[in-house]
Formats: C-alpha cells, structure tokens, sequence
C-alpha cells in the first residue's frame, strides 16, 4: 500500500510539473515577479532622493553665490539644468514640472554680505510631491550656511555663527501645507484606472476562448478591428464612469483643489483609458488562460506602480529606472493629472505629456491587431 501510495504521488507530481513547463508565460511569472521586485526595490526606489533637477536665478555676479551654488551642486542635492534670464523664464519652468526647485540668489546678495546684514535667498519648491521637496529643502539651509562661511574665511566660526549668516526663504508652491492626499489622491486616479481597465480587458479575448464562444465570435461577419472596438468600448465606458466617482469622490472627500481647465483633464483622460484598454486587449491576445492575463497584467502593473512616480519621487530613482518610467503610460498621465489639477497648467506647459500620452494609442492599437491576426493563425 505505502509503494502504491508514493507511486500515484509521483505520477501526480510528474504530471503537475508537465503542466507547468507547457504553462510558459505562468512559469515565467514565478521567475520574473521577484526577480523584478528585487531589482526595482533595491536598486531603483530611493526614498530620500538627490539630485534633483533645479533652476538657478542669479542675477548677480560675486564670489559668495558663486561659492553657495557650487556647494548647493557639491551637496548632490540640487542638479540645476537650467539657468533662465527672467522671472518668467523661471516661472514656466516650475509650473511645467521642468524643475523641482528655483534657486533666486538677488543681485545684491554680495553687496549685503560685505556690509554686515542678513542677505537672503529665495527657494521656491514645487511641493506637490512633500516628499520629494522636504529633504533637499531641509538641507539647503546648512549648505547655504556653511559656504558662505567658508568663502568668507570664517569656516572655524561655523559652529557659533551658522544661524546668522543668510536667510532661507523657502515658498511651497501648489501644496504649501504638505498635504499629502492632494499628491496621492490625483494619483490613484492613474493607478485604479489602469488595474481595472487592463485587468478586464485583457481577459475579454481568453474568456471567448476558455468558454468555447471563440468559434461563434470569428464566424461572424466582422474583421479584428471590428472585434477588437466591440470588446474595448465597453470598456472604456466603465473607465469613463470610473473617472466620474473618482473625481467627485477627490473633491468631496479630501478636498483636493482644482485649479485647472476641466477639459484638458478630461482628454487626458479619455487618451489615457483608451491606451489601457487597447493594452488590455494585446494581453488578452498573448494569454491562453485568463489566469495568465492577469499574471501579465500584474506583470505590467508593478513597474508602473514604483517607476511612475506614484509611491516614489521620481527623479531621486536611477537615470536608467527613469528611462524605464518614461516609457510607460502612466507616468505621463501622472504629470498630467497632477500639473493640471494642481498647478493650473496650460496647453504649452504639457502638450509634450500629452503628445507621448496620445502616441501610446496608435501603438497598441496596431500591436492588438497584428496580435489578434496571429492568434486567428
């Protein structure tokens, strides 16, 4: 009885791991899901980020802002890729998320330092993301500090003198009280559109197959892109009532403010569910099982939760994490969600967003398709 009993096991087990190496895509998930976190939790996340793109405003040209900038850059906390002539270059490049910082150094500064008296430099921070800001915010202070006691030859006196020197004044722009849900809460408009739309999309195609309805479906009179807008308008109805509870639920519930223009929010949007389903469609196109087309929506979904931006300051990730965040959907409709609904942004301060956003459409329209013909193969 007991050699039966192993015998049975190791034909049931045989045949289980069979089924396992046919099942490619499910035998990838288990290999791929924790390779993927641990690359992504250890090497991309940083939650105290540096290196943060800035602007610099000096109008004046003596020794002492020279020196505050050069340890501002030293300091790995600022990285200022801009340098605008005006106040109205510096503001478009703040209000189009081009920056997360302005450093104004006045022209006066060194003229005040000879003098005796308290110079000041202004800081003004795009807090909509509070994490982001608060750290490079926090050190500027010390830095700025340290540098002009140095410059002046008075590094030896830092300890006595290093709350005397210069005045930080900092402006939070569009989130002023650090209030995170109006950074949050604009951004699950993102992510529970894009679980949702995927996830039911992409089992549309594999739950004709598993229910033996596929035959009847392409005995019909109607070509893939007749098929495929059949299985995705629908779809995108749902996502579209989605919005709605979301947006009301933002504004009722957390008071999040908006202060932009309601019709370019709602392009964005519309591109935005419209990319997803057609996404969703392609997966469905790629799974045999619907189990599989949830693996492979889960599969996509977790790089765009961490490299979007979303849990995680953005530009404290890797170059090579911000590469891989700048191709997918969600990041771009992040900015766009956040810079309308927040900053008040215009057409010229985010039309790139929205033009990487709309590209997104033709692209999985056209890989669903060649997809779906492959399949009928």
């Amino acid at each position: 009885m007991i050699g039966l009993f192993f015998v049975r096991l190791g034909a049931i087990l045989a045949k289980e791991f069979v089924q396992m190496r046919r099942d490619r895509i499910t035998f990838a998930m288990m290999l791929g899901v924790p390779i993927l976190q641990l690359v992504l939790f250890g090497y991309a996340i940083n939650t105290d980020p540096k290196r943060l793109d800035a602007a610099l405003l000096v109008t004046g040209q003596d020794h002492y802002s020279r020196a505050i900038v050069s340890a501002l850059e030293v300091s790995n906390y600022y990285r200022f890729v801009a340098r605008p002539k005006t106040d109205a270059d510096a503001e478009g490049l703040i209000q189009s998320g081009g920056v997360s910082f302005l450093v104004i150094i006045p022209s006066d500064f060194g003229v005040r330092v000879d003098r005796g008296d308290k110079p000041q430099i202004l800081v003004e921070a795009d807090a909509t993301d509070p994490a982001a800001a608060s750290g490079a915010v926090g050190a500027l202070n010390n830095i700025a500090n340290r540098a002009l006691l140095r410059e002046q030859g008075k590094e030896l006196e830092a300890a006595g003198m290093q709350d005397q020197q210069l005045s930080i004044i900092v402006h939070k722009r569009y989130n002023p009280d650090g209030i995170s849900q109006y950074f949050i809460v604009p951004g699950l408009l993102a992510v529970i559109l894009q679980m949702t739309m995927i996830m039911m999309t992409s089992i549309a195609l594999t739950r004709e197959v598993e229910r033996g309805t596929m035959e009847n479906l392409l005995a019909m009179p109607a070509n893939g892109l007749e098929i495929m807008l059949g299985k995705v308008l629908p779809y995108f109805v749902v996502g579209g009532v989605q919005v709605v509870v979301i947006l009301g639920a933002s504004r009722l519930l957390f008071h999040v403010p908006f202060v932009g223009d309601l019709s370019m929010l709602v392009a964005g949007i519309l591109i935005f569910v419209l990319g997803l389903v057609l996404l969703g469609y392609t997966f469905s196109t790629l799974a045999r099982t619907q189990m599989q087309a949830m693996q492979l929506t889960f599969f996509f979904f977790l790089p765009s939760l961490l490299l979007s931006g979303f849990m995680f300051p953005f530009h404290g990730m890797p170059m090579w994490a911000q590469d891989i965040g700048n191709l997918l959907p969600m990041t771009h409709f992040l900015r766009v969600v956040r810079a309308v609904m927040l900053k008040g942004a215009n057409w010229s301060e985010i039309g790139f967003e929205f033009a990487v956003l709309t590209a997104f459409v033709p692209a999985f329209s056209v890989l669903a398709l060649l997809r779906f013909r492959r399949t009928l193969d």
